[in-house]
């Protein structure tokens, strides 16, 4: 297989990678249905690496964005106060 094919190839799968996602962005639209995340505004926690426990001493409970009884400000879904995520802010 020469340069030019492996170009080519990857130009084919670059293709068909974004006509499905186009055509999923166009059902979306026309289904009037969002996300829940981005209804909310919030992030999901796998996209911030949320974990139910403290890392390196660091907690939900002691952040900015955390909010009583069990939430965050930016992240989705019920949080834990002994939690944590890479959005961490230390209360001022």
């Amino acid at each position: 297989m020469t340069d030019n094919n492996r170009t080519e190839l990857s130009r084919r799968r670059f293709l068909r990678v974004a006509a499905a996602g186009g055509g999923a962005l166009i059902g979306l639209g026309l289904t009037g249905t969002t996300p829940a995340s981005a209804s909310s505004g919030k992030l999901p926690q796998k996209a911030v690496q949320y974990q139910p426990i403290p890392k390196n001493g660091n907690r939900c409970s002691d952040c900015a964005l955390w909010q009583l009884p069990a939430a965050c400000k930016a992240v989705e879904g019920p949080i834990s106060p002994a939690g944590w995520c890479s959005l961490y802010t230390k209360k001022k």
